[in-house]
């Protein structure tokens, strides 16, 4: 209804007149004009236009609600339009987040997953490393030759899941739990069988054999020959006095990267062959009492460990399997379901379908799908880690100034050797049918071409070596009989034995330290087992 109000001045002694406000929206809808009406003016007008007034302004009336009714429908549709045209616009400039959120989580859990935006974009976060205890996994073992590109493989799951991997010597340190992801050097000396039977199925890296034996360098460097001592190479001091010259090392080195070159293809057989037992250097079906000794090979020097000296030359030795395999700890096998490379994931053109590779296996199990997020989002995944860096350390996050190694012609032949026998075994008709052992024989192959094209370089002195490069025995022993012939100091037969024998000492107190670290750990949780069921005990 018309509203009326006052408009009596409060200088004036006249009285109010009433004021009628009357609003009428023009055609465009956006505009209003008032009239103003004087009602004593009105009531003098005679009484014979009172009709006319009375019929014009019913008409009046009409025309007015016509138009407000058509103004309404007007101003409705462009409120819809409106609303039509910020959806629009919102989900473009605005996407609605779909958080990745695995059932059953609550709000705080939620904030730790990967968040896929939509579009393939996707922001990562830490995964979830306090693990609840009644989601049943199907979980999955991460198994490759000593090196960091098994930290690569476990953070693509854990960025696709939103759930953290455990190493197999925290489940020896820290005690069982039900982390999905499991990672493991294992059957190699530097891993142990830590995860009991927490694993279904396993996932095997490989990579290229030439870089695998560089950053075992590393390693034995962090070892023996680091700033930082280690406990281990501190009770050596005791015994020894002082550490030999940084040379003895590079020797020491040379003979175990040899060593390591042999384990590298037997690591390979262990686990195609579902834990066959063969020797690592004749690669032979062995003995378990041999096999126990390959399990602590650092315990034990090289002849000690000798086919012929433990098994015997003649020897018919029937098939054995490790016991872990044969009793299925593993429940879908100790067969890997998936090759993968480190360095292809590394790589800007196939790096998203190695990504794709490892979501795709988790995705078609229904244990683990409803954690996989969206296929979108996959791409943005490999990004975050591999372009961006996000996550933990990797080998890609090695200063670029680190000194990179050089091989003599002698080290590059023993892996071209272990190369070519892996090569030839896999594609063979017995093991072609299987896509694993395709991608194994196609990923060496790629490997043998790079070290074929570096063993040219050295043979044609296109690259120079030093006696810090991996130089091997015959390339270090030519090198000591051209310094006498100079005339030049250098240490006796006697000295070079006890330098050998040095390192190999150290080696097997890492490896002693760590089993006493593990046996503490244990007897600490058994210890606080008792300690709680006493407690209970006694309510």
């Amino acid at each position: 209804m018309p509203r009326t109000r006052s408009t009596r001045s409060p200088h004036s002694n006249r009285p109010p007149v009433s004021v009628v406000d009357v609003v009428i929206l023009n055609n465009d809808a956006s505009t209003s004009r008032r009239r103003r009406l004087d009602k004593s003016s009105r009531s003098k007008r005679r009484p014979q236009s009172v009709l006319k007034d009375v019929a014009w302004g019913g008409l009046a009336t009409l025309a007015k609600a016509a138009l407000l009714f058509i103004s309404a429908a007007m101003f409705t549709t462009v409120l819809n339009r409106e609303d039509e045209w910020k959806s629009h616009y919102l989900s473009r400039k605005r996407r609605s987040v779909k958080l990745h959120v695995p059932s059953g989580l609550d709000e705080n859990t939620r904030r730790a997953l990967t968040i896929n935006l939509g579009g393939g974009e996707c922001i990562w976060e830490a995964p979830i490393f306090d693990i609840p205890t009644n989601i049943d996994f199907y979980k999955t073992l991460i198994v490759g030759f000593p090196s960091g590109d098994k930290r690569m493989i476990f953070q693509q799951m854990e960025a696709l899941t939103g759930w953290a991997a455990k190493d197999e010597w925290d489940f020896e340190y820290l005690g069982d739990s039900n982390h999905p992801f499991i990672k493991a050097n294992y059957p190699h000396h530097e891993g142990i069988w830590g995860w009991g039977k927490n694993a279904d199925q396993v996932v095997m890296v490989v990579r290229n054999i030439r870089l695998s034996m560089e950053e075992y360098h590393d390693i034995l460097y962090d070892l023996g020959y680091a700033k930082s001592w280690q406990e281990a190479t501190m009770n050596l001091e005791n015994l020894y006095g002082t550490r030999p010259p940084i040379e003895a090392f590079y020797e020491w080195r040379d003979l175990r990267v040899m060593d390591e070159a042999n384990w590298y293809g037997w690591f390979i057989d262990y686990w195609m062959e579902g834990g066959l037992m063969r020797d690592y250097i004749t690669h032979k079906i062995t003995t378990p009492e041999h096999w126990n000794m390959l399990m602590k090979a650092t315990m034990y020097s090289r002849k000690e460990l000798e086919y012929d000296v433990v098994v015997g030359p003649d020897t018919v030795v029937p098939p054995s399997y490790d016991p872990h395999c044969e009793d299925g700890d593993i429940s879908g096998g100790c067969q890997p379901v998936l090759v993968v490379s480190a360095e292809k994931l590394r790589d800007y053109t196939n790096g998203p379908s190695e990504t794709e590779l490892i979501a795709n296996l988790m995705r078609a199990n229904p244990k683990m799908s409803p954690y996989v997020i969206d296929r979108e989002a996959w791409n943005c995944v490999w990004r975050e880690l591999i372009v961006k860096g996000k996550g933990l350390k990797t080998v890609l996050d090695r200063p670029a100034a680190l000194v990179k190694y050089s091989f003599s012609a002698e080290m590059l032949d023993m892996m071209l050797w272990n190369l070519n026998r892996t090569i030839t075994k896999y594609s063979s008709d017995e093991w072609n049918h299987l896509a694993t052992a395709n991608r194994v024989a196609d990923l060496l192959s790629e490997h043998m071409l790079l070290i074929q094209s570096e063993l040219d370089d050295v043979k044609a002195g296109r690259r120079q070596l030093t006696e810090k490069d991996i130089l091997g025995p015959q390339e270090r022993e030519r090198r000591r009989l051209a310094a006498i012939a100079e005339g030049k100091q250098v240490e006796s037969e006697d000295q070079r034995k006890a330098n050998l024998k040095y390192f190999d000492a150290m080696e097997k107190e890492h490896r002693a330290l760590k089993e006493r670290r593990v046996k503490q750990a244990q007897r600490e949780r058994q210890a606080q087992r008792k300690e709680e069921i006493e407690e209970r005990a006694s309510v």
